[in-house]
């Protein structure tokens, strides 16, 4: 829940005005949903971290210390649009509510501030400690809007992230070799005893090292032949990660734009070994962790208490990103989502889970049914209209080929279909009020093959404007925005067949 919610915008005709420069298809859907009032507040998320106001894109600096989980951001304050790079700032003890405060870092005469990182520095090997709390030392990127020139930088807070330094002879590691050298992630290497760097560099990962984190030797390169190479890399992330035995593998985030599963941005992973230097990987085709739209650039908790690879995302799109119907604020992150590996179909996987910290979000049930049905209505549901909403459901394909799930009204909808011929998923937003003009397709098709119990278990977190949808224990991640002209009472589960498949289904409400 939002600490300071922001001012209404009462009437619809004021979308209109917004979005003059489009034409009608680009704000109805094909049906043209009904007239209603629409204000931001109708389509700001609850449970998700939003900025007070203006723009906001990549998590950054996310570090655990002292009870806190930090939120850092790329934010610009004066506009809802993209602009200079600030970062932006939020503390949560729960990772449900979050309180937004002041801005950490403002460019300066290096330039703009993009994203980075932030590690405790418990051992005080950058002797920026003056007190007796550990020092938290920022590794971002310092652009320079005249010449799009990127360096990494240093700052670092003793006041467990309250006010931030930077360091007096920034910038610590300059740029001779790529035009797009950023978003450099640090963490401790207890094998080697040396801080490793991550760096995205055009369409490869470099890896450096440092005893101190301001001098730093280049190690390795990663990429250059594997993986999706549609557009430019971002926001790496590299760490251990175990399955559920306690097996430990190195998995490596990399967020590629465009050329993502479904257009537009996207967040490829590979799974493989690292020595301190080198990361290799035997990994033969590109595996994406979300194949939503609109889940990019997430990264993992630095010093997280309970030693989880915990991650959160910008959930939005660069196809669309500044032009989506809100005014005030612009963007939302993922909820967060623990991750881990395992075998599916006999290929390594990552899986992404809800963490525990969901309890805090979720309500009173609204309907819980554990009986064999051949469908499922709820009409006309206030809670449903509201757009605040939990669902675990069962589907059974051991006699049906396809089933879809409907959330909607009278003339919109969303529509998520599965069909086990193919072997696919797909989300269809075409349908669904406000049109994502900017992107090639409003249907977002997700491959998956059933195991051989033949059920898809799926879990929907949904949060006014957006759409979380996990496959099988989080096999697979769909994470959608969508803009409801109208308020979406009605939803629907039915199959190809008259066939009791639904083995159970329970939906709740969130939180007020």
């Amino acid at each position: 829940m939002k600490m300071i919610k922001s001012i209404r915008i009462l009437l619809f005709a004021i979308i209109l005005i917004v979005f003059s420069n489009c034409n009608e298809d680009d704000i109805f859907s094909k049906s043209n949903a009904e007239l209603v009032t629409i204000s931001d507040n109708d389509y700001r998320p609850d449970f998700h971290f939003t900025p007070q106001s203006n723009w906001m894109n990549d998590p950054n600096g996310m570090v655990y210390y002292a009870g806190e989980y930090h939120l850092f951001y790329q934010h610009n304050p004066d506009a809802n649009v993209w602009g200079p790079m600030h970062w932006g700032h939020a503390i949560s003890k729960d990772l449900v509510n979050w309180e937004e405060l002041p801005i950490a870092l403002y460019p300066d005469n290096l330039g703009n501030i993009f994203s980075g990182s932030i590690v405790v520095d418990s051992k005080n090997t950058s002797g920026f400690k003056t007190g007796s709390e550990s020092p938290l030392v920022a590794i971002f990127t310092h652009q320079n809007p005249a010449n799009n020139n990127q360096t990494q930088s240093l700052a670092y807070s003793n006041d467990k992230g309250r006010s931030w330094t930077k360091y007096e002879n920034n910038p610590v590691l300059v740029n001779n070799v790529k035009a797009d050298f950023r978003d450099p992630k640090v963490s401790w290497h207890k094998e080697t005893q040396k801080w490793i760097m991550v760096l995205a560099a055009g369409d490869e990962i470099m890896f450096y090292a440092s005893s101190d984190l301001k001098n730093w030797e280049y190690k390795n390169s990663f990429g250059k032949d594997v993986g999706a190479h549609g557009g430019v890399w971002e926001c790496p992330d590299l760490f251990k990660i175990e399955d559920e035995n306690g097996q430990e593998t190195w998995a490596l985030l990399v967020s590629i734009n465009p050329g993502g599963p479904n257009g537009g941005s996207g967040t490829q992973y590979f799974l493989g070994d690292f020595d301190g230097e080198t990361f290799t990987s035997l990994q033969e085709t590109t595996l994406w962790l979300d194949y939503g739209t609109d889940n990019y650039a997430g990264v993992t908790w630095s010093n997280e208490p309970n030693n989880r690879n915990l991650f959160m995302g910008w959930m939005s799109n660069w196809s669309y990103a500044q032009n989506v119907p809100t005014y005030s604020y612009r963007s939302a992150m993922t909820f967060p989502r623990t991750l881990h590996w395992q075998k599916s179909n006999g290929e390594s996987i990552i899986v992404s889970k809800l963490p525990t910290e969901i309890i805090y979000a979720i309500g009173g049930k609204i309907i819980e049914n554990n009986n064999a049905a051949s469908r499922f209505e709820l009409l006309n549901d206030e809670t449903l209209g509201g757009g605040k909403f939990y669902i675990e459901t069962t589907l059974d394909f051991s006699d049906i080929n396809e089933a879809k799930i409907e959330w909607g009204n009278k003339s919109s909808s969303i529509v998520i279909n599965y069909n086990r011929i193919n072997g696919e998923l797909i989300l269809n937003r075409q349908e669904s009020g406000y049109y994502f003009n900017n992107l090639n397709s409003n249907i977002i098709k997700c491959p998956y093959v059933l195991p051989a119990s033949n059920q898809l278990k799926i879990k929907m977190l949904v949060d006014k404007s957006s759409m979380e949808i996990f496959l099988n224990n989080g096999e697979r991640v769909v994470t959608a925005l969508v803009f409801p002209l109208a308020p979406f009472k009605n939803l629907e589960i039915t199959a190809n067949e008259e066939i009791q498949f639904i083995k159970q289904i329970k939906i709740n409400k969130l939180k007020e």
